[in-house]
């Protein structure tokens, strides 16, 4: 067995399937479907219930593609059958947010709120007025929309007030001494 990423072959859950067309890889899960377009350098093969990922040559690039294919494929194959989520949470006096249908309404400290559509394939959730869940099949998606909502009013560095991902850790500085 290799140590590369591309020599772990991804085991399909119950429920997922994998069928390669050309040029791409469609996955279908109890969440939905998903699909992956593959490299010409990376051989994609179903065996038993497992994706296997081969080099078709030995070149850097061909090594490169081929860990991040499987990457890409291994979370296509969880997002159809688990789904992503992030959390963030709003730290600040008066800093909160409202879901009405697909549009976060945030109120950040600025002078107006601000309003942001959730696009297609991320669904939101907000438990308490100082947090936001969102959730989907494709973690890239998930992840952009949470960086794009934590870009709104990031955390800064004195108090660390902003938006942060639940799970990070904001190291605060002193202030200034006279």
């Amino acid at each position: 067995m290799s140590t590369r990423v591309s020599g772990k072959s991804i085991v399909l859950p119950k429920g997922v399937e994998v069928t390669l067309q050309a040029e791409q890889a469609v996955i279908k899960g109890p969440k939905g479907q998903l699909s992956q377009a593959l490299h010409p350098l990376v051989a994609v093969q179903i065996e038993a219930e497992q994706v296997h990922c081969r080099m078709q040559s030995d070149s850097r690039e061909a090594r490169a593609m081929a860990g991040t294919i499987r990457a890409l494929l291994n979370n296509a194959v969880l997002g159809v059958s688990q789904g992503f989520e992030k959390k963030l949470q709003l730290v600040g006096v008066g800093y909160r947010a409202q879901l009405n249908g697909r549009t976060l309404k945030l109120s950040l400290g600025y002078s107006h709120p601000i309003d942001y559509v959730l696009p297609d394939g991320v669904q939101g959730a907000v438990p308490a007025n100082d947090q936001i869940v969102l959730q989907g099949m494709d973690k890239q998606i998930v992840g952009q929309v949470a960086a794009e909502i934590r870009r709104l009013r990031p955390p800064e560095p004195y108090k660390g007030k902003g938006v942060r991902y639940a799970d990070e850790i904001i190291i605060c500085k002193e202030v200034k001494k006279k």
